[in-house]
């Protein structure tokens, strides 16, 4: 029979159309789109219509992106070389590098064997006076603006060698004007200043 297969098509029609239905000479219902003769109409409404999807809601599953700190790549000491020695030098000149280069309200701070020297700054450049002989460490690190650690250099060792006081003036004997002057020379081994003595011929 054609009425099933028809029937079937008819409902995946997207959108409503004109239906219209006769029994043929064989005494057969006929459903077809075409007018045939006085059959009534019949409306179909559409059976493959849905409703568009809703858009997902954000989650707490995926919440917005933080806003990233500014950080640094790298930082190092380029000045003095690793395990340099340092030899009768009386200021000891470190000098660091960062990629990128400080961020505004950060600071370089140098410390000496663990303990800041100074509060730092700024500038990547720091000058020590008067470093006792032997071997130093050396960390320079940058704070941010609550003077919290952000980054350090990789720790580096330095030797200073001096020669001593003794050494000292054995290489350079003191003179009378160097006494009080020349930290090898103190004033209480100045020696007494001769007096000349008048002659006085005896009569």
């Amino acid at each position: 029979m054609r009425i099933l297969p028809l029937c079937l098509a008819l409902l995946a029609f997207p959108a409503p159309a004109e239906i219209y239905s006769h029994v043929d000479e064989q005494g057969n219902r006929v459903f077809t789109d075409q007018p045939q003769g006085d059959a009534p109409a019949i409306r179909l409404s559409p059976t493959n219509s849905m409703s568009a999807p809703t858009p997902a809601q954000p989650t707490r599953e995926n919440p917005a992106p933080r806003t990233k700190k500014p950080g640094y790549r790298w930082l190092r000491i380029v000045d003095p070389e690793p395990d340099a020695t340092l030899r009768d030098a009386s200021v000891l000149t470190v000098t660091a590098a960062s990629e990128p280069a400080l961020h505004p309200g950060h600071r370089y701070r140098l410390r000496l064997d663990g303990t800041p020297a100074g509060p730092g700054g700024p500038e990547p450049v720091f000058s020590l006076d008067n470093v006792e002989r032997g071997t130093h460490l050396l960390v320079v690190e940058i704070l941010d603006a609550e003077g919290r650690p952000l980054e350090s250099s990789p720790e580096q060792a330095v030797h200073v060698k001096r020669p001593s006081l003794i050494q000292k003036r054995l290489a350079r004997p003191c003179q009378f004007a160097d006494y009080g002057v020349r930290p090898e020379c103190p004033l209480k081994d100045k020696p007494a200043q001769k007096r000349d003595i008048p002659y006085v011929p005896f009569l």
